[in-house]
């Protein structure tokens, strides 16, 4: 998820990143989408409440008829109306939180404040942590080595690794090296 949710990767961000070198604990908290996005929001909700209002009247009519189709598909479309919002708000509260502790690495995503998922890796050393770049198409226009061509260059990505019983974990990725490379010192600390 660090392509849209960026984790801390300075020591001064004290409500994002909590050391503690007695319990040797380290957890990094995921950042909230940029406040650009939280406009597109409210210019889909905009979108989907003038939506509500002019398919309210019709819905009615379908629900006061006898057809047993027509009244199911009033509910579909009623609820759809209805989670649509609920869904991309939940986009906006979405946060990744990555504890170490010890060799122990515990990765979280909560939604609204509420844990949706939990999964704990025991790595076999501290130093099992990597970083690997990644690219998932072929480079073709840098490949066909034109000047032209250079905006649309494929550079791919970066994922941070832990090597877990001989197989790498995917505990977070980014389109910076630099922040990778500072979250797995981050998370070496301990």
């Amino acid at each position: 998820m660090g392509l849209m949710y960026l984790m801390p990767t300075e020591e001064n961000e004290s409500e994002r990143i909590l050391i503690d070198l007695e319990k040797k604990k380290v957890t990094l908290k995921s950042y909230g989408l940029p406040w650009v996005f939280w406009g597109y929001l409210g210019a889909v909700l905009v979108v989907i409440f003038a939506m509500y209002l002019a398919i309210s009247g019709p819905i009615e009519k379908l629900r006061a008829g006898e057809d047993q189709i027509n009244l199911i598909l009033s509910y579909i479309v009623e609820g759809s109306l209805i989670l649509t919002p609920i869904v991309l708000l939940g986009f906006f509260f979405y946060e990744k939180i990555l504890e170490k502790n010890g060799n122990s690495i515990t990765i979280y995503h909560r939604v609204f404040f509420l844990p949706l998922y939990k999964k704990t890796f025991q790595l076999e050393s501290n130093d099992h942590l990597s970083v690997n770049h990644f690219m998932d198409s072929p480079n073709i226009a840098k490949l066909q080595n034109r000047p032209e061509l250079k905006g649309f260059e494929n550079k791919g990505y970066f994922e941070l690794h832990a090597l877990v019983n001989g197989k790498l974990i995917l505990i977070d990725r980014h389109s910076r090296k630099a922040d990778l490379i500072k979250i797995k010192e981050l998370l070496s600390r301990v």
